[in-house]
């Protein structure tokens, strides 16, 4: 049995993890006879969303007090993620992976990662074990390998323009694909699919977050 761990930001399309992605990871790894295990930074989130109103909140939340509503708390911190015990890893979407995980929203190709989470990601690439992004999470992905001094490697956010040139100005190579198609960097390990950048219902977005758990599986 493989054992995959699912990188997530809080709860919550617009602060956190985007929720259908998150549980369509999950049911995708379960089908496939995979363990999935569940981490957050215990961290503030970068703010919070009030999404019945669409409007940004005073309170503070915490990713993993947050992240464990979604997990039915069975949730670890992101610092006791170990890449020796896991095969792959995956991020979902969500604004969380633009704010919390990284400051691709506010930073676009000067973005950041957040230190711990660059470091884990980093010990899976030195073990040649995947990673996978889902939605907004592939700038993450980008920024890596431009830290790590790749040029050119392969992932894809759907078919947006501006979010594709900021990757490109990351030295990496977007590729256009539809809701359900899946870019897969066989050299570097990598896997990625717009989910909800493009996906138009929750059928939709199952079949490519599918088909990125199963690129993913193949590659661990």
């Amino acid at each position: 049995m493989k054992t995959i761990g699912v990188v997530l930001s809080g709860c919550g399309v617009q602060d956190g993890s985007e929720i259908h992605e998150a549980v369509a990871t999950l049911l995708a790894l379960s089908k496939r006879g995979a363990k999935a295990i569940c981490f957050a930074p215990d961290d503030d989130q970068a703010r919070v969303m009030d999404h019945a109103r669409g409007q940004e909140t005073l309170e503070n939340r915490n990713m993993l007090t947050e992240a464990a509503r979604i997990a039915r708390g069975e949730i670890s911190p992101l610092s006791s993620a170990n890449v020796e015990e896991l095969d792959g890893i995956i991020l979902p979407g969500g604004f969380g992976a633009a704010l919390n995980l990284s400051d691709f929203a506010s930073q676009g190709n000067e973005m950041t990662i957040r230190p711990d989470l660059e470091t884990l990601l980093g010990a899976f690439a030195d073990a040649g074990k995947p990673i996978a992004a889902l939605c907004i999470a592939p700038p993450i992905l980008a920024k890596l390998m431009q830290r790590r001094g790749v040029t050119g490697a392969k992932v894809t956010i759907g078919t947006d323009a501006g979010t594709a040139g900021k990757i490109s100005a990351m030295g990496q190579t977007h590729m256009n694909a539809s809701a359900t198609e899946v870019v897969v960097d066989s050299r570097h390990k990598l896997v990625s699919s717009p989910a909800y950048m493009l996906a138009g219902n929750i059928a939709e977005l199952f079949a490519g977050i599918d088909n990125a758990v199963c690129a993913l599986l193949e590659m661990a």
